[in-house]
């Protein structure tokens, strides 16, 4: 696995200090790339270029590594990780894809893939979460993603 797909997975959980550094890294890209001056928005920069923030890019990165795992079963060393929610009786929930979500005793817990999998996961939208394909699962991700990174700009 490359380096750069093994750092996502560093960046679950991390501090907001950490988030907004990158964020502002990435805000620079966006004015360099468009050739805008410091003082344009670098929020319509991104939204211009179709960029996912920061924090939605981790969550883009963790849910299709969850989608992975759990439809084709790679990567290997993941996939017995996620599983889903069984309820011990019939609830609305059930229908929904769930994943089972081990409670964290310690913050450093929370940077586990089994712990930071199910978190990005359930939060997304069933219509995402039971695409077929992953094309399909991607489009679906990043749309969400984006819609919730940008209507309320």
């Amino acid at each position: 696995m490359c380096w750069h797909k093994r750092g996502n997975s560093l960046l679950c959980n991390t501090t907001e200090r950490n988030l907004n550094k990158l964020q502002r890294i990435q805000n620079t890209l966006a004015r360099v790339t468009c050739q805008s001056p410091h003082s344009s928005s670098a929020s319509s920069l991104r939204k211009s270029l179709h960029w996912l923030p920061v924090r939605q890019r981790v969550i883009y990165k963790t849910a299709l590594i969850t989608y992975k795992a759990l439809k084709t079963g790679q990567p290997v060393y993941l996939r017995d990780l996620p599983h889903y929610h069984q309820p011990a009786r019939t609830l609305r929930s059930s229908s929904q894809l769930l994943l089972y979500q081990p409670a964290a005793r310690i913050n450093f817990q929370s940077k586990a893939f089994s712990i930071a999998a199910p978190t990005a996961w359930n939060c997304l939208s069933s219509s995402t979460k039971s695409s077929t394909t992953i094309t399909t699962f991607k489009a679906h991700l990043k749309t969400e993603l984006f819609a919730a990174a940008y209507d309320s700009v």
